[in-house]
């Protein structure tokens, strides 16, 4: 039998978890529409947006599979790092993005769970990432994203990302570069 506090702390969890996912479905808009400045105004001031190296190890070496923060990365940036990617991106002096990518990403099995701090959110979801560019180059990007949301009254939607590792599954990149955002 269902106590009447757990029924209000049930609703409370669901809440929460449509929330997040309707603030990640965003994120997920605002990159695939091109709209970078909006994509920048989801982070905090004090993110970390980190894709380390992924290699393959035996077993008895899988603590090693992936690369740890002070080593290689294919991203390890803060928000000026992104600000001056979006820049870039929009100088029209990035090769790799004239004529501009076409992407889509797809999330899947979004986790939500309190996260160190108060109104701090560890979220992790699976994604599958298509980008299209130019008339025949094609990548897809398979992996896993976990970040720290956290609670934010002033941003315009509520929430702010504070962390983000993206975690490809791949560990050779065939793609010929990683211009897009993860």
């Amino acid at each position: 039998m269902t106590s009447q506090l757990e029924v209000p702390l049930a609703m409370a969890e669901m809440l929460l978890q449509h929330e997040i996912e309707k603030f990640v479905n965003l994120e997920a808009l605002l990159i695939d529409d091109r709209r970078f400045e909006e994509w920048l105004d989801l982070f905090s001031d004090d993110v970390h947006y980190w894709m380390p190296t992924r290699t393959v190890r035996y077993e008895r070496e899988i603590h090693r599979e992936h690369s740890r923060p002070d080593e290689a990365a294919h991203f390890d940036e803060n928000k000026r790092g992104l600000e001056e990617r979006v820049a870039r991106i929009r100088s029209g002096m990035a090769w790799a993005e004239d004529p501009p990518s076409r992407t889509r990403h797809l999330f899947t099995n979004v986790m939500v769970e309190a996260g160190g701090e108060p109104d701090e959110y560890q979220v992790r979801n699976n994604f599958l990432l298509y980008r299209g560019r130019l008339q025949r180059e094609v990548d897809i990007f398979v992996g896993v994203r976990e970040d720290v949301v956290r609670r934010s009254p002033e941003a315009e939607h509520g929430w702010l990302i504070a962390r983000r590792t993206v975690t490809l599954d791949q560990s050779v990149l065939l793609a010929k570069n990683l211009s897009i955002f993860f």
